[in-house]
């Protein structure tokens, strides 16, 4: 079985943990009613999609 022979530094451990971060969700502003939506995605409180209403809200 391998084993390694010495011991890993805590700074080459975090040289290796360097990318393990998590990343801020990104969000935009609706151009047509302003609430944040994630971008390319249909905003979810209007319904609208790139200028465009896709999906109806109305009662």
């Amino acid at each position: 079985m391998a084993v390694p022979k010495r011991k890993t530094s805590p700074s080459r451990r975090g040289m290796r943990r360097a990318h393990d971060a998590l990343t801020v969700d990104a969000f935009q502003e609706c151009p047509n009613c302003g609430e944040l939506k994630r971008p390319h995605n249909l905003c979810t409180a209007c319904g609208h999609y790139n200028g465009r209403e896709i999906l109806s809200t109305e009662g």
